[in-house]
């Protein structure tokens, strides 16, 4: 009896179509795994899972590994839960995700360049009580807190997300991925793990997530696709005698903001337009610039196909959305939050507006700053910062008031910025056109803004950096 899974079914087709054509090449464009090869390691895997009941969670920490595809296939035959685990969090990290997803086992990579191995835990035999619909697949996220939980998929949702961008991006068997981000990740997921499964398109692994090599491996590969973040485009843009991309069409970048100037230099070296993309670990794919010709900052285009999107305060300059789509996971866990998801509906906390061409980011509920009760949106700031004259991005957040200051909370920035520009001059240029308690106290000059493995600027993570009452010095 065949398995009623539509990623299994999808999967059988494409083997049954592609079973002796290269799925999987490394950067050196050698085949390390055909169609046919990614199914046979899968029944070996399945094999080895027998032990496990139908809901047990099998944690899978490989980093970008040629048998992702095949563990994957190998769980969904098992009917076992999926938990992906990002290779460089913190021990402690990993167990907490470990404890509270109720986690049987880990498949992991003991020493680099060996096969995964399947790992016991000393946990309670018991599975979780999935109810009447049953997950595939436990993304990790943090939430509004520092503990973890995870967010529940079926199979249904995964692929209607992988169709929803295969479609709106016009991506097909034809094409070659290029596989750099994470495919524990969401983005890396969707991007690049259920197109291979689901449409049959193959795709380049790359171990070496520096800037130079990835370039490197990019133009040898012939890899048509590149889903990347902005930290990989602004390191393009900086260097020098760099490879001509020639099979290279589509340059995705999603994961954090994506500054116009960056656009604008990445055309002028590569002649290749950059298409933003927005979406949620809770929801996949929301919106894709489809035309790439925008030169809005923020701006993430049109809902993707089969994605409804509705302002939950229409009246507002920036406002809430509420997203519906077929790949809308079912809840969160161990905690549900209806308000915010199930039941096909997700309410990211971005603020968006709306414009002519599509949606634009302009902020996040949990970014507003708290000056002496006063609401102060970082977009309008960074706005304001970037109409000076050199300034090449900017990223305002609110750091703690300093002692003896009843304020709550100062307005900062950090800024990339041209040499010669001084923190004076952008102070006293912000405090002509924004008002008192907008302007920021500090503007702090970087050379580059620091982001997380996925390409992510935490304010948050800036405000502790950069507090206002710590360290003065230059910071390049």
């Amino acid at each position: 009896m065949k398995s009623s899974d539509p990623l299994l079914a999808a999967w059988r087709r494409t083997v049954a179509r592609a079973k002796d054509l290269p799925a999987i090449f490394n950067t050196r464009g050698e085949v390390v795994r055909k169609f046919s090869e990614i199914e046979e390691r899968a029944r070996d895997f399945e094999t080895k899972m027998e032990m496990f009941n139908a809901g047990s969670v099998i944690a899978i920490q490989i980093g970008n590994h040629e048998d992702w595809p095949s563990i994957l296939i190998a769980c969904l035959r098992g009917r076992l839960v999926v938990l992906p685990l990002e290779q460089s969090i913190s021990d402690q990290q990993r167990d907490a995700a470990l404890d509270v997803c109720r986690a049987r086992a880990v498949v992991s990579v003991v020493t680099s360049g060996n096969s995964p191995g399947l790992f016991r835990l000393r946990t309670a035999d018991a599975t979780a009580d999935w109810g009447g619909h049953p997950p595939s697949l436990l993304k990790l996220t943090s939430g509004t807190t520092a503990a973890p939980r995870a967010i529940r998929f079926r199979s249904e949702q995964l692929l209607a997300d992988c169709s929803q961008i295969c479609d709106t991006m016009g991506i097909s068997d034809v094409d070659l991925n290029f596989g750099v981000i994470a495919i524990s990740h969401s983005y890396g997921f969707s991007n690049l793990l259920t197109p291979l499964i689901a449409r049959g398109v193959p795709m380049v692994l790359s171990q070496d997530r520096m800037p130079r090599a990835v370039l490197v491996d990019l133009a040898l590969s012939n890899a048509t696709v590149f889903p990347g973040m902005p930290v990989f485009y602004q390191a393009f843009c900086q260097m020098e005698n760099v490879p001509t991309l020639r099979n290279l069409r589509l340059c995705i970048s999603a994961g954090a903001p994506l500054a116009i100037g960056v656009v604008r230099q990445f055309w002028q070296k590569f002649k290749l337009p950059i298409h933003s993309f927005y979406g949620a670990s809770e929801c996949g794919g929301i919106c894709y610039d489809r035309d790439a010709t925008n030169e809005d900052e923020g701006f993430v285009g049109q809902p993707m196909n089969c994605v409804d999107i509705e302002m939950v305060d229409p009246e507002a300059s920036a406002s809430q959305i509420r997203v519906r789509s077929p790949a809308v996971g079912d809840g969160y866990f161990p905690e549900s939050d209806q308000a915010k998801l199930g039941g096909g509906l997700f309410v990211p906390d971005d603020l968006l507006n709306k414009t002519a061409n599509g949606l634009r980011i302009v902020g996040r509920t949990s970014d507003m700053i708290n000056v002496a009760g006063k609401k102060v949106n970082p977009a309008e700031v960074e706005a304001q910062l970037l109409r000076f004259s050199g300034v090449r991005q900017a990223i305002v957040f609110g750091s703690p008031a300093a002692a003896g200051v009843l304020r709550n909370e100062e307005v900062a920035a950090c800024v990339v910025a041209a040499p010669g520009i001084s923190e004076a001059e952008l102070l006293e240029f912000c405090r002509r056109k924004l008002s008192t308690w907008q302007a920021p106290k500090r503007v702090f000059i970087v050379d580059a803004v620091p982001v997380n493995e996925r390409g992510k600027i935490s304010r948050r993570e800036l405000a502790r950096r950069f507090a206002i009452g710590g360290d003065r010095s230059p910071l390049r």
